[in-house]
């Protein structure tokens, strides 16, 4: 791994912590329910594209699945909880 690569790397991983811990922050303090279910979105955004540079890091293809699974399941949670804001009620 060239140090060029390296620290791209570190400066990509640094970013995405600080918006993880912004998110988090929003996620906390968040004055409705509808800012609280993006900044959870927001959250398992952050966390793939984290699983997707440890991919690059580690040159693992065990990361890409893992970023996949969290795609997924963020995205059935995220309709989930838009589903339950806009009816009260997640099944019918």
């Amino acid at each position: 791994m060239t140090p060029l690569l390296f620290a791209a790397i570190v400066f990509a991983q640094s970013c995405f912590a600080l918006a993880m811990g912004l998110s988090l922050l929003r996620l906390y303090r968040g004055p409705s329910a509808q800012d609280r279910v993006l900044a959870m979105d927001l959250i398992c955004t952050i966390a793939m594209l984290m699983m997707m540079v440890l991919a690059i890091r580690y040159r693992s293809s065990m990361y890409f699945e893992a970023a996949l699974l969290i795609a997924i399941f963020g995205f059935i949670g995220s309709a989930a909880m838009a589903k339950f804001l806009l009816r009260g009620e997640v099944i019918e």
